[in-house]
């Protein structure tokens, strides 16, 4: 009789026991799944620009996990150069890799060959009041984001890096960091290629004028220098801008506004922007507020 009711026992018991590990696996893997920085893409349709701009998402290890529900965090918006788009950072770099030891989304936003800039001869191709009134509204609608210049940063290489550092003096109570690697600093001093031609006009145009990186730095009111976001640019002594990249930084020291500027080796070339990109990350994190 012992026997016969220890076996049923260890029958009842069986079942719970399966379901109690079956829980445990289901609850293992989804930690795992959500515990490993993610990206995503979101396919955005601009109403300004009249046509699909997709944005890459990466998101920090944790973002989906129920602990993690009313935790809002931090973002870095990373602009990619020119012939480049919204894929680039993740295909070319190890911003996966990087991002992974920080709690922050990076935003890779789609910029075309538009230079961050609403152009002067294309009405529909505002690039600047895409990124301002579109773009930001709606990842913090999306995503759970800090969502004021205390948790937001801009940062880009090349035609990237103009508009990250463009966009830190012309928007300064957006972003707590504006950083450059390998800018394309001179852009509206250029006639030779044909998306500047595209986006700023005819030499001398307004739209150049109101877009010369150089001069809003020459003319930021000395008043309001202490509301600019931290700004940080670095460039390859190998690369072709490193001379317009020289010469913004002495125009920062002459109006003594505050940044950082490094020259490394190096080209104008990913193997750089990479090996900047993890740096450029680094400072974003210490520059704005921690996740809360």
């Amino acid at each position: 009789m012992n026997t016969i009711r220890n076996k049923s026992w260890k029958s009842h018991l069986r079942i719970p026991l399966l379901i109690l590990l079956l829980l445990v696996a289901l609850a293992a893997y989804y930690y795992q799944v959500h515990n490993r920085v993610h990206f995503e893409v979101v396919q955005f349709k601009s109403n300004l620009i009249g046509k699909p701009l997709p944005y890459g998402v990466v998101l920090p290890r944790g973002y989906g996990l129920i602990t993690a529900r009313r935790k809002h965090y931090p973002v870095l918006y990373l602009l990619h150069g020119w012939s480049g788009n919204y894929n680039s950072w993740v295909k070319d770099t190890g911003l996966m890799q990087y991002a992974a030891d920080y709690q922050m989304i990076v935003i890779t936003p789609e910029g075309g060959n538009g230079w961050y800039t609403d152009s002067a001869t294309v009405p529909s191709d505002q690039y600047e009041t895409y990124f301002m009134d579109e773009l930001i509204r709606d990842v913090d609608s999306r995503f759970r984001t800090i969502a004021d210049r205390r948790g937001r940063s801009v940062a880009g290489a090349s035609m990237g890096g103009y508009g990250a550092l463009k966009f830190g003096f012309k928007h300064p109570d957006k972003f707590s960091l504006a950083a450059s690697m390998s800018g394309a600093i001179d852009a509206t001093s250029r006639t030779d290629e044909s998306s500047i031609l595209q986006t700023f006009g005819e030499p001398l145009s307004s739209t150049r004028k109101d877009n010369d990186l150089p001069r809003l730095a020459r003319e930021f009111p000395s008043d309001r220098q202490a509301l600019l976001p931290y700004l940080y640019l670095d460039c390859g002594t190998d690369d072709p801008w490193l001379t317009s990249n020289r010469d913004f930084s002495s125009v920062l020291l002459e109006r003594k506004i505050i940044h950082e500027y490094r020259q490394l080796p190096g080209g104008h070339i990913w193997t750089y922007w990479d090996r900047q990109l993890r740096e450029v990350i680094r400072i974003a994190g210490d520059r704005m507020v921690s996740a809360e």
